[in-house]
């Protein structure tokens, strides 16, 4: 097989479902349609995972677009593993419910960890006021 090089070794990956990770974490699955040389990609079928724990959950989506700056991580899925994953598969509103519940622990973790070092006269720089790169 000849090598390819960039996005052009992703022609032979085209009409096969793939799993993408975007840069704000969300994990999307569809069938790849379309890629150009910035990596853009266009998705068929796509439903954006949610993962809790040992759950997860699929909320359709449709096509989708998806710049190409945004991908972390595009891979091929293996159908016939696909089935044999140890996860359960829930509701959209029950995943939901449960990646709410989880944000909040970790909101209130993050209050008891920024007051604690407070207390010692530490600071820790806010979220917002970062820099995102």
């Amino acid at each position: 097989m000849n090598y390819m090089p960039g996005t052009a070794s992703l022609i032979q990956d085209i009409d096969k479902k793939h799993l993408g990770l975007l840069r704000d974490g969300r994990t999307l699955i569809g069938y790849l349609r379309s890629i150009d040389q910035f990596a853009n990609l266009v998705l068929h079928q796509t439903v954006e995972r949610i993962h809790v724990g040992k759950k997860y959950g699929d909320i359709p989506r449709g096509i989708f677009v998806v710049r190409g700056e945004n991908v972390v991580l595009l891979g091929e899925i293996d159908l016939e593993k696909e089935r044999d994953t140890p996860l359960q598969q829930v509701s959209i509103e029950e995943i939901l419910e449960e990646q709410r519940v989880e944000q909040q622990a970790k909101q209130e973790s993050e209050k008891l960890k920024v007051q604690a070092l407070k207390e010692r006269g530490l600071s820790v720089p806010r979220a917002d006021t970062l820099d995102e790169y």
